[in-house]
């Protein structure tokens, strides 16, 4: 079997989740991946065998998207022409990890393919939404990418189809240590903001993932930490506690090993405010924003011996791919007719 992979490459938490997945894929063919997108700091180390500028998110230092540095790098020629010459005809598989320019090239040729990946788990009205629903939002996250066919991640099995996050093995493998650092990633705020923020926190150590360093370095009380996947994950196995955005797969792998979290959606991103529901229903902290607030909302949670949420999240490569590779070929060229209409308007 040949398989086309694409995977977003706005952020780490997709290419992550791809470099995890890889070789279980590779089980069942041979791989090539289509990256897409032009913001992340993780390197993928597999197949990649096409790239894409993409459509790209690109955050502010305060916390939020910068809409104008998202507008500056599209270039709708460039995604039309890539959408034309995507050779997705050549494979038995197409599995689309959030990508817009793969759906459209698939609706364009006519060939099926199966949404795969967290995003494909709000296409069930049963995943958690926020109180305020966004209309924009919930365009992009159920009509950015067509398939019929969607297999998601999330928290918890919300819908069939749905299953628990894709945790890597360094974290499967792991004996979580409570260590004196807290871990923080919030990529979405620059390192003098932080430095302002933690500053007012001396009695705590921090080690703080900045897409803004590449050295390790000590300022006081907080060392700074290049975004790498294997320092970023020791730092969690030894944490008390990790502060992070509501993105996906870094909660879950702090649920897994039963860490103390506390997430700070993205302003403005709407899948953010979803995953920060769904959190929130699991029984973890979530605050709107980081404002005037945030010192007596830390000191609370830091100090709350309330036992951490703790899931087994071990069994759900095992359980997704053996529910992916038993669909039937029948029902992927469903989607495609269906994929075509509603994706045609836009090509």
């Amino acid at each position: 079997m040949k398989i086309f992979y694409a995977v977003q490459a706005t952020g780490n938490g997709h290419i992550s989740r791809a470099m995890t997945l890889l070789p279980h894929l590779q089980q069942y063919g041979e791989v090539d991946i289509f990256l897409s997108g032009d913001n992340a700091h993780l390197p993928l180390n597999g197949p990649v065998k096409y790239r894409s500028k993409g459509i790209s998110l690109f955050y502010n230092c305060n916390g939020g998207l910068d809409y104008w540095e998202i507008t500056r790098k599209l270039s709708p020629l460039r995604v039309k022409r890539e959408i034309r010459d995507l050779p997705v005809e050549k494979y038995d598989l197409v599995l689309n990890d959030f990508d817009y320019i793969t759906s459209a090239a698939c609706a364009r040729k006519k060939v099926p393919s199966i949404h795969f990946g967290h995003q494909a788990s709000f296409y069930s009205e049963h995943t958690p939404r926020p109180v305020k629903r966004s209309t924009a939002g919930e365009w992009i996250l159920t009509r950015f990418v067509k398939a019929a066919v969607h297999t998601g991640y999330h928290f918890e099995k919300y819908d069939t189809g749905i299953f628990e996050p894709v945790v890597k093995k360094e974290i499967l493998e792991a004996v979580p240590l409570t260590e004196n650092h807290i871990t923080i990633y919030l990529p979405s705020f620059c390192e003098p903001q932080l430095i302002e923020l933690l500053n007012k926190f001396p009695d705590h150590r921090f080690q703080v993932f900045s897409r803004e360093t590449s050295l390790i370095r000590e300022e006081k009380h907080i060392q700074f930490m290049p975004v790498d996947r294997e320092i970023f994950t020791r730092s969690m196995i030894g944490c008390a506690g990790i502060i992070c955005g509501a993105g996906f797969e870094t909660p879950a792998e702090a649920i897994h090993l039963g860490k103390k979290i506390m997430t700070i959606p993205i302003s403005g991103q709407y899948e953010q405010q979803c995953n920060a529901a769904g959190l929130e229903k699991l029984g973890i902290r979530c605050l709107p924003a980081i404002d005037h607030t945030f010192e007596q909302h830390f000191n609370a949670w830091i100090n709350d011996p309330t036992p951490a949420v703790k899931r087994d999240y071990s069994n759900s490569i095992r359980e997704s791919l053996t529910y992916l590779f038993s669909l039937s070929p029948s029902r992927l060229k469903e989607s495609v007719q269906s994929a075509y209409e509603n994706t045609a308007a836009l090509l």
